[in-house]
């Protein structure tokens, strides 16, 4: 026997199995039950919230010979008619592929005789907005005024589209997103049923991927599955056959983006490329975080509003001290435009990289929201460079003299650089050789040292001064320092020990440095 997938193998059969529309169905078994049956009804909804799936248990429910309380008997001949779908009294018609005159003149045409059982014959049209105009006014007479048996009931997924003399003609149901909760109660049942084990927090995510749709969960929860048959569902099983990232990566990125490290974000969006995530579940699950971050942000009483970890909500709250509400929103705003824009690109990645930047460099854009994280920007980099500034005049030796800025603030000096009685053979021969060096490593880590001062340091190590905090921070993350160190080895066949530095005076390097490029391209040689 062929599969069945778990959308069409769990359908309900009563109204008690339809999950999350307890508003619609508590009305329909009412009529039932009271025989104030309307007809003509609109189901209106997303797609996988139960409209055709409510539609189908009505149509059996009002020609059941014995209905029980308001739902289908499901063992009479007229409901095991209906559900194997021989009767004639229930009619599903799909309104995206027969959505013409003739199509609809045809129903005019059948309404005229009663049914051969049961008491109505009920037509389920599916995606009705998808009808042409002449359609729509060739249904309107026969809508307004069918016969007594008949039961007309329209589905879509756009109202706005249908005729306000459509609408007006028609009991209308509106069915809501059906909850990340109860998508996950109903998923624990089935994966019982089916005797797969799965993680809770697998589940969970599969709930909120489905956004709503019942149908969407069932699919997506069908494909993990079949790719891990046999075996435990887990939550990394599920991120990885979604193509999702961790909750973590997220994190890494945010804090990347507010240290305004543009060269990490793109590292950081290589690395899930590499691991084959996909972009546009990548950015949908990005601004799904940061409007968590601003819930966060805006209240302290938001642990019932999100649904996370413990130890998520408190990364989450340590987050939401580093930032203000305004940023957030500018942050959400630039992925809100990019997840529409990804859906029909052909460049995804380039979009996401500029996106990214645009996040980096508040600069670039003149909104109101820009200006305000450009200013918060400004505050931070002048509150560090205070905190750095009475650092160095902490140990600031006597006599130094402090710098005055064209903005007429004072930014402590460092002390004048004392000329070395003896510059070591190693070091002398890495910074004689340094440019051709600095060629052998790769582009972006090239084109920072390019940029770099050479200096003497503490213990005769060879001293790298950065002027770019962004040049500092890139070169001395990871295992780039020994990437550069073996370089230096293989090219002068000594090993060189490195130390990093950044120049965080208003000075020029030469005033706080010894520039060893301008001493020892000049030839000279400074002895005991």
């Amino acid at each position: 026997m062929s599969y069945t997938a778990l959308y069409r193998k769990y359908r309900p059969d009563t109204f008690e199995d339809v999950k999350g529309q307890d508003h619609i169905v508590t009305t329909l078994k009412n009529q039932i039950r009271a025989d104030r049956i309307g007809h003509a009804y609109l189901f209106c909804g997303t797609r996988g919230t139960g409209k055709t799936t409510v539609a189908k248990i009505f149509a059996r429910a009002v020609n059941c010979e014995h209905p029980v309380d308001g739902n289908p008997c499901g063992s009479c001949a007229v409901c095991r008619g209906i559900a194997a779908g021989s009767s004639m009294n229930v009619v599903e018609i799909d309104a995206a592929s027969n959505n013409g005159v003739d199509n609809i003149r045809q129903i005019r045409e059948e309404v005229s005789y009663s049914p051969t059982e049961g008491r109505y014959r009920v037509y389920i049209i599916d995606e009705v907005h998808m009808l042409s105009i002449g359609a729509f006014n060739a249904l309107l007479k026969t809508l307004e005024e069918p016969p007594p048996y008949v039961i007309f009931i329209l589905a879509t997924t756009e109202a706005h589209k249908i005729p306000v003399t459509i609408l007006s003609r028609c009991q209308r149901y509106d069915f809501r997103r059906i909850s990340i909760e109860t998508i996950a109660v109903r998923l624990h049942d089935l994966l019982r049923q089916e005797q797969v084990e799965a993680e809770d927090a697998a589940i969970r995510y599969i709930a909120k991927a489905a956004d709503g749709s019942m149908r969407d969960a069932l699919s997506l929860l069908d494909q993990c599955i079949a790719f891990y048959l046999g075996e435990a569902l887990t939550y990394d099983h599920v991120l990885e056959v979604l193509g999702a990232a961790d909750t973590e990566v997220f994190s890494r990125l945010l804090r990347a983006v507010l240290a305004r490290d543009a060269a990490g974000c793109i590292r950081l969006l290589e690395e899930m490329i590499a691991l084959g995530r996909e972009l546009g579940q990548f950015v949908t699950d990005f601004t799904w975080y940061l409007r968590n971050l601003l819930l966060v942000k805006s209240s302290d009483d938001m642990e019932d509003v999100l649904d996370m970890s413990t130890e998520n909500l408190a990364l989450l709250k340590e987050e939401a001290d580093m930032t203000e509400s305004d940023v957030i929103m500018r942050y959400i705003r630039v992925f809100s435009d990019l997840s529409g824009q990804l859906r029909y690109a052909s460049q995804k990645r380039v979009l996401t990289e500029i996106a990214l930047i645009r996040l980096c460099r508040p600069s670039m854009e003149t909104s109101q929201d820009a200006l305000t994280d450009r200013v918060a920007s400004l505050e931070k980099q002048m509150e560090s460079g205070f905190a750095a500034a009475a650092e160095l005049s902490v140990r600031q030796p006597e006599g130094a003299a402090a710098r005055t800025a064209p903005d007429g603030t004072q930014t402590p000096a460092r002390a004048a650089p004392v000329m070395p009685k003896a510059i070591p053979e190693d070091i002398r021969q890495a910074v004689k050789n340094w440019r051709s060096i600095i060629q052998e490593l790769p582009g972006l880590i090239r084109s920072y040292l390019k940029g770099a001062h050479l200096s003497l340091g503490g213990d005769n190590k060879l001293m790298l001064v950065f002027d770019d905090d962004m040049a500092y921070t890139y070169v001395t993350e990871g295992t780039r320092v020994q990437e550069i160190t073996d370089c230096i080895s293989r090219r002068i066949g000594k090993e060189v020990e490195l130390q990093f530095e950044k120049n965080v005076s208003a000075a020029p390097f030469d005033e706080n440095y010894i520039d060893l490029e301008k001493i020892i391209h000049m030839e000279i040689d400074i002895e005991e």
